[in-house]
């Protein structure tokens, strides 16, 4: 913006030439430059008030926003620490539920050896211990109470040798029967501890799962509400510097105002000058007017009589 006329010109201007009009209208061209500047600097200051305005609820809106934001965060860590937390839980449960199905696979294993040899035995045995029993004592019973050729003794003998082998390896049988029967009893319970572990597992996958969702969500929406505060920031950012360019418009208005009014004073002060020595001259007209009139006793309006007093040409006497 152009400043008006500078103090050093306006104390150097020779204003002695200008006559009353002239300078009437100077005052009245630097009223009006005084006025429409007044009237710019209320207006920047109304637009600074209503962008003031404006930064408050920008600066409320960002503020409140970054608070969600920093709660959805808040949120999120806290849930993620919580799947954590629950994902070194089910590592430690998959530990011990590896220790049974590594129990669980040796029984099964020792199982199956069991079987095999239990088969072997019932494949020697051909028969129940109870049947093979009963045959043995039978045989046993005719070898000695019974009078028997040679030959029909060594065969019953032979006999009982092969019985006695087949009633062994059936009792051998049995053993490894009930052997095994106890070993898949065991593994019903090592069964039951790895389906709870299993259960808990997945109770515990589940949680966790749960919670790395609801951690997602929370860190999506916080970057969503992040991209709204900064929406904000950045109106907020724009308004600033805005403000600071009409603010930049302040100081040269009321330069130049002062600097018309200083102007304005010295036309003023010049025109008031000018205005008095008219009034004196005039003043000193009718003094001369009256004073014709008095020496020529004509008549004289009481104007005329005041203000030959006030001058000193006519005195009355005290006597």
């Amino acid at each position: 913006m152009t400043n008006d006329v500078s103090s050093t010109e306006i104390a150097t201007a020779d204003l002695s030439n200008l006559n009353e009009r002239e300078l009437k209208g100077k005052v009245n061209e630097l009223r009006s430059k005084i006025e429409k500047s007044e009237r710019q600097l209320a207006s920047i200051f109304k637009e600074l008030k209503i962008n003031r305005t404006d930064i408050d609820e920008l600066k409320e809106k960002r503020d409140s926003l970054n608070h969600q934001v920093k709660e959805r965060v808040a949120k999120a860590q806290e849930l993620r620490d919580k799947r954590d937390e629950i994902n070194k839980e089910i590592r430690e449960y998959k530990g011990k539920r590896s220790d049974v199905n590594s129990k669980t696979q040796e029984l099964f294993s020792g199982i199956a050896g069991l079987k095999e040899q239990r088969d072997k035995y019932n494949k020697c045995s051909h028969g129940s211990v109870e049947s093979l029993t009963k045959a043995y004592e039978a045989e046993l019973d005719a070898f000695f109470n019974k009078e028997l050729p040679l030959a029909v003794e060594i065969k019953i003998f032979q006999k009982l040798n092969d019985l006695n082998k087949r009633l062994q390896a059936a009792k051998k049988a049995n053993a490894l029967h009930t052997q095994i029967q106890e070993s898949y009893k065991e593994s019903k319970g090592i069964h039951k501890r790895g389906d709870e572990l299993h259960e808990k597992i997945q109770a515990l996958s589940d949680e966790s799962q749960t919670c790395h969702l609801e951690m997602l969500e929370n860190f999506k929406s916080a970057d969503e509400i992040r991209k709204e505060a900064n929406t904000y920031h950045a109106q907020l950012t724009d308004k600033i510097t805005n403000i600071n360019s009409i603010k930049e418009k302040i100081d040269p208005l009321k330069t130049s105002i002062a600097n018309n009014r200083k102007e304005l004073s010295s036309y003023l002060d010049r025109l008031k000058d000018l205005q008095l020595t008219k009034e004196e001259h005039k003043v000193n007209q009718k003094h001369s007017d009256a004073r014709e009139k008095l020496q020529k006793n004509a008549r004289m309006s009481l104007e005329d009589l005041k203000l030959l007093i006030e001058k000193g040409d006519v005195k009355f006497s005290n006597e």
